[in-house]
């Protein structure tokens, strides 16, 4: 009897322990590779010089295909605030062990600092050689360039690229909000160093000093950072600002760069000096090629657990000083580990937070203009969404006009959504959202930039990853005459990651 007794506790033992495991996501790895490239682009007027063109972009690996997004930026030249966003598709194929044939084609919208680029969109084909080393691999070869909605701009070059490869860890949507301790995910796939992260939404001041066209004038910006720790104190940030005030509507910069940070009293107070390097301008602001730096210098002190209130002092330049400001801002932000298990939390929860990135293209009923005829504006829109909980999210849009005679208009937006329960035998959900930012260009009649654009709409689940969205709502300039209903449709991919404090 007593060894029935025992099997029968040590069966009932080993069936919890797997249904223990069972009820762990299962962590999916997605390959894929974060690629700079550069294109000089020889411009219609023969007294121009050519436009250097700096891309970022992020594209995930299927084996010999991939697909992803990507940004441009001019850093030479005179068209100092042209920006372009897109989409990526192409294939790889490997010809020995170190030398591949890369060929694909970016899609997108955008222009800008007064370009002859129509109504926005281009197309972007290429065909290159790669040679492949241990920890990255260096591209050139033909690309053609054509903003084919009435644009100027046509032309065939070189291009240059470095591509670095990456991946990351995440489980379905589905088991967003599920928490676990420390203990239940120990013996899991999911039991590996986190990678520390911050996200924060800020204001900026930039106060124009020295020769610029604008000298004395203050430009307000809204925006977000995002910062990725390398170890404990040496991290890499990405940083995103669009003006709502001070100018006219249309300025915007993009910045990558690096940091130092220094913790004290009981690691509540962070000291953080960075140097960034990227692309600006637009909205009247003569940054002549486009290229910024950027040293700043923050200070951060905890105010809620894991949430930092945030001042910054600094100056963001072109290399030469002709466009020059100094900059002081304030901003709040959420520090978290990702994809991991940290050993000297305090915390002994982890819990999967959703994430949703939206590619969509949006359009604007007859959209006012300050001269130009009223038409149709067309966007190829970004949105990135953060699920606070099961209902309520973070969200960030940026869109580039692509079709009806705007190709200069951008914008950035942030604000927060509602969204219900899945229904309809768990295919469709309602979501309710406001977006509040900076917005101009395209002789789009935004006055200083300051937009607010709510808006009601549905998701339709294909599958676990993949969700069909679509929406209805408003456009509203504060202090411009844009005023116009706006529809999108759009592909929401979604999936979750692991967070711990």
């Amino acid at each position: 009897m007593k060894k029935i007794v025992v099997l029968l506790l040590i069966l009932c033992a080993n069936y919890a322990q797997s249904q223990e495991k069972k009820n762990v996501p299962i962590k999916n790895t997605q390959k894929g590779f974060f690629m700079v490239d550069y294109l000089s682009v020889d411009m219609p007027s023969t007294n121009e010089v050519n436009m250097g063109l700096t891309g970022i972009h992020y594209n995930a690996s299927f084996q010999n295909f991939y697909t992803g997004l990507g940004m441009y930026g001019s850093v030479k030249g005179i068209r100092g605030g042209f920006f372009t966003l897109g989409v990526n598709a192409g294939y790889k194929n490997n010809l020995t062990n170190n030398i591949f044939i890369d060929t694909g084609v970016h899609f997108g919208g955008g222009g800008g600092a007064g370009a002859p680029d129509g109504g926005g969109a281009f197309i972007l084909p290429h065909l290159d050689i790669g040679f492949e080393f241990k920890k990255f691999s260096f591209t050139t070869g033909y690309s053609y360039i054509n903003f084919f909605d009435k644009g100027a701009i046509k032309n065939q070059q070189l291009r240059f690229g470095l591509q670095i490869p990456i991946q990351f860890s995440s489980t379905s949507i589905e088991n967003s909000e599920k928490e676990f301790t420390f203990k239940e995910l120990k013996t899991s796939s999911w039991d590996q160093k986190p990678s520390r992260t911050s996200f924060m939404l800020h204001l900026n001041n930039l106060s124009v000093i020295g020769n610029s066209n604008l000298a004395g004038n203050t430009i307000r910006l809204a925006g977000f950072e995002i910062n990725s720790y390398i170890n404990k104190n040496w991290f890499y940030f990405a940083k995103f600002d669009g003006a709502y005030d001070g100018i006219r509507a249309g300025y915007m910069d993009i910045l990558l760069g690096a940091g130092y940070q220094f913790s004290f009293n009981n690691n509540n107070t962070n000291i953080l000096t960075k140097f960034g390097m990227g692309a600006g301008g637009g909205g009247g602001v003569d940054s002549q090629g486009g290229v910024l730096i950027y040293p700043d210098i923050s200070l951060e002190h905890q105010i809620l657990k894991n949430t930092y209130l945030s001042i910054n002092k600094g100056l963001m330049m072109s290399p030469n000083s002709y466009f020059k400001t100094s900059t002081f801002g304030i901003g709040v932000k959420y520090y978290s580990n990702i994809n991991g298990i940290s050993t000297t939390s305090k915390d002994k929860r982890v819990v999967f937070k959703g994430i949703e990135v939206i590619v969509k293209h949006d359009v604007y009923l007859n959209a006012q203009r300050m001269t130009n005829p009223t038409e149709n504006l067309h966007q190829i829109s970004l949105q990135l969404n953060y699920k606070l909980n099961k209902n309520i999210y973070l969200a960030g849009q940026t869109s580039f006009a692509n079709f009806g005679n705007a190709g200069a208009y951008a914008e950035g937006i942030v604000g927060v959504g509602l969204q219900s329960n899945y229904f309809m035998n768990n295919k469709i959900n309602i979501f309710l959202q406001g977006l509040a930012g900076g917005a101009g260009g395209g002789n789009i009649d935004t006055g200083e930039g300051l937009i607010l654009k709510p808006s009601l709409g549905f998701n339709y689940k294909l599958n676990k990853k993949i969700a069909l969205r679509t929406s209805a709502g408003f456009i509203k300039a504060i202090g411009g005459a844009l005023s116009s209903p706006s529809i999108n449709i759009g592909v929401s991919y979604r999936l979750s990651f692991l967070t711990s404090k």
